[in-house]
């Protein structure tokens, strides 16, 4: 029989903050224990650092300038080949619980009624899912008077209201929004932990022999930066490390305004090392929360005697500042905005090792088509991450990202930025000498010759 598939999604997942990539402080012992026995990618760039360019590309194998979204208002055609219908073809049900951000195309909800967001789930089954269960970033759950799965278990819990309060108090370009906060909820009662329960759920009740291959997409650690209020106490005093907060540097005039405007998106004004502290304890909480949950997912699937069948692979759809660069959030090609977590553990495990090769989430896309047998989707440039199972691989000589009319291609010492509009180079770092990416060297002569070379290779990627 082939194997099962938990394919592990987190959102906003920083590729540093867990304990297998050396984080001092955080706790995260159940992906911890899936890297002790899997290889721990350590330099994997998602090819967009923003949420739905990143998951088109992971389910397409293709890039984002190629499926035509490069931001979160594009429209995502689901007649594009997707890895899920491959996946079907070669036997598998498959399953998505969680946020898949796919739409036709960006429509905010009318304020007037309630809108049940289970409406849209025909749409979402078309890439390829025989189950749907989607939820969504918390901003909807209090903007809008939407039902969701979610609003629909608070409001029987007596704790909606309450709930919308808090999130609509934390909305988007306000302090608060990235100001840490305790949640109302109890932790039972969080986000995280009813996908997971509808997760357990899930797989204790299916009625197909079938191979599976669910995608379990997290929410969080996604902001606002708020967490469950056991974690949010665990990390209370805990000597968190803050940035220099050092601003960007901004070699021209495009590059700066669009910093400035993520500086405005971060409220960069309210960014001392008091607020950004406060900040990452919840964003500390949220990830172990996830890991949390993770714990009990493959417990439900050792008590079914299904986890030394099935393949595990946990990865995010981009990273998170954290303050770096005095910035929160993402959008940008900054390490800790485009790089991301990735964990590959086989049935049984392996020994485990890190790989330092460059790798793509695109190639995520490959291995999960090669895991279950099936012909990876037509179109995607993803190289299957199998054989580094087995020993080292040479992985990718460059790496590639792209958002709204910015793209990004790094090469094993140097990283590259260029505004795709006038083919300018906005950045240049040396991620050997310097890893932290404070000296922007895209103006040295000394450099020319590698700035003009990178430009070229990024120029023919976006051509193609």
């Amino acid at each position: 029989m082939k194997p099962n598939i938990l394919f592990l999604f987190a959102d906003q997942h920083r590729h540093d903050i867990l304990g297998c990539a050396g984080h001092p402080l955080v706790q995260t012992p159940n992906i911890d224990a899936i890297a002790s026995e899997g290889v721990h990618f350590t330099k994997t760039w998602c090819q967009s650092p923003i949420c739905q360019p990143s998951r088109a590309s992971v389910i397409t194998g293709r890039y984002a300038h190629e499926i035509g979204v490069t931001h979160n208002t594009g429209g995502f055609d689901p007649e594009w080949p997707t890895v899920m219908k491959q996946l079907q073809v070669a036997g598998y049900d498959t399953a998505t619980i969680g946020k898949t951000h796919y739409h036709e195309s960006y429509q905010p909800p009318k304020a007037d009624g309630e809108i049940d967001m289970r409406s849209k789930e025909g749409f979402v089954k078309s890439f390829g899912w025989d189950y749907v269960l989607e939820e969504y970033d918390k901003y909807l759950h209090a903007a809008r008077r939407l039902t969701t799965p979610y609003t629909e278990h608070l409001s029987e819990h007596g704790m909606l209201d309450e709930y919308r309060a808090q999130i609509k108090g934390a909305f988007r370009l306000t302090p608060e929004h990235w100001r840490g906060q305790t949640s109302v909820l109890p932790q039972e009662l969080d986000l995280t932990s009813f996908l997971a329960d509808e997760a357990n759920q899930w797989l204790r009740q299916r009625s197909t022999d079938k191979p599976f291959m669910l995608k379990l997409a997290f929410v969080q650690p996604h902001v606002p930066l708020i967490s469950d209020p056991v974690w949010s106490e665990y990390y209370a005093d805990a000597d968190i490390q803050v940035p220099a907060l050092n601003p960007a540097q901004a070699s021209n005039k495009d590059w700066a305004k669009y910093m400035s405007l993520l500086a405005e998106h971060s409220q960069a004004q309210m960014m001392d090392h008091d607020f950004v502290r406060a900040g990452i304890r919840q964003y500390f909480g949220m990830v172990s929360l996830v890991d949390q949950k993770v714990g009990e997912v493959l417990a439900t699937l050792d008590e079914l005697g299904q986890l030394d069948n099935t393949w595990i692979i946990y990865t995010s759809d981009h990273g998170e500042m954290l303050g770096d660069h005095k910035l929160w959030a993402k959008m940008n090609f900054y390490h800790g905005s485009v790089q991301v977590p990735l964990i590959i553990r086989p049935p049984g495990g392996v020994l485990h090792r890190d790989e330092d090769a460059l790798v793509e989430l695109t190639d995520v896309t490959a291995t999960l088509a090669d895991i279950g047998g099936a012909e990876a989707p037509a179109g995607g440039h993803g190289e299957s991450l199998l054989p580094a199972l087995e020993g080292p691989i040479g992985g990718r000589e460059v790496v590639h990202a792209r958002i709204g009319d910015f793209a990004g291609i790094r090469d094993s010492s140097h990283r590259l930025t260029m505004n795709v509009k006038n083919e300018v180079a906005c950045e240049l770092f040396n991620m050997i000498d310097d890893p932290g990416e404070l000296v922007n060297l895209v103006d040295e002569q000394t450099e020319k010759e590698r700035v003009d070379d990178l430009s070229e290779q990024l120029r023919n990627h976006l051509a193609n």
